[in-house]
């Protein structure tokens, strides 16, 4: 029987994300410049991409470029950035033909004028679509995004339009970059690392997290069946004991 098959489609995470990590080593390993790896790092994308329309996992989040990316060579970011224009191109026509509707999460307006165009035009022409909501994460940090949220509801606190008294989890995630997704049920990231690495951290307060070894330019779908197993394997208990859940 096929990982696909194993997998038990009433008990999918309504909300992946993915920390896509390992492209650079993928290249060292291979005597390749980095930019190559970012390249095969994005057939990876696709591959994901079109794995999650196929089971009906209604959200994915791709952490795509940090806050703290821009602090990587000036080159290095120059070929990411033209890497995300060229696939945003190349891309529309397979998320129009999946239904898959495009979102971002960040500080996008940081980005290039170039960048966020195309980012613009392929969110504007994808709105529509119901399937999976894919969101890519740019110019993105958890604490800045908490900042942000922090300063947004304190100025709100000061004209009266908010009483300290009603500030809740629901008025906090009507402020954060992810105010239109739910909370992450499935965390993953590739290469080995085991971190968080300032991504989705009010959101992944009851995540499942999955770390696995392969590099993400080898990830396939096949090991995304493999972390999906994973987590319907696992008993999610927020807090509560196995006795209550059962």
């Amino acid at each position: 029987m096929s990982l696909l098959d194993q997998i038990d489609r009433t008990k999918l995470p309504s909300h992946i994300a993915i920390i896509m990590d390992g492209n650079g080593r993928w290249a060292k390993k291979r005597g390749l410049l980095r930019n190559l790896g970012h390249k095969s790092g994005a057939k990876s994308v696709k591959q994901v991409v079109e794995a999650c329309a196929e089971i009906n996992v209604k959200y994915l989040t791709l952490y795509a470029f940090s806050t703290e990316n821009w602090n990587r060579p000036k080159l290095e970011v120059e070929l990411l950035m033209k890497l995300l224009i060229s696939s945003l191109k190349k891309e529309l026509k397979t998320l129009q033909k999946n239904n898959i509707k495009l979102t971002t999460i960040g500080n996008v307006d940081s980005l290039p004028k170039s960048v966020h165009k195309e980012l613009m035009d392929v969110i504007e022409k994808t709105k529509k679509n119901k399937k999976l909501t894919l969101s890519l994460a740019l110019s993105y940090g958890s604490r800045e995004e908490l900042i942000k949220t922090i300063k947004e509801i304190s100025l709100k606190v000061k004209n009266n339009l908010i009483s300290p008294e009603n500030i809740d989890i629901s008025v906090i995630n009507n402020h954060l970059y992810t105010r239109n997704l739910p909370d992450v049920d499935l965390l993953i990231r590739t290469s080995g690392e085991q971190r968080i690495s300032n991504f989705l951290l009010w959101q992944i307060a009851y995540a499942e997290l999955y770390f696995t070894e392969v590099l993400w330019p080898d990830f396939t779908k096949e090991n995304l069946f493999e972390a999906i197993l994973n987590y319907q394997n696992r008993e999610r208990r927020f807090g509560k004991t196995s006795e209550q859940l059962n």
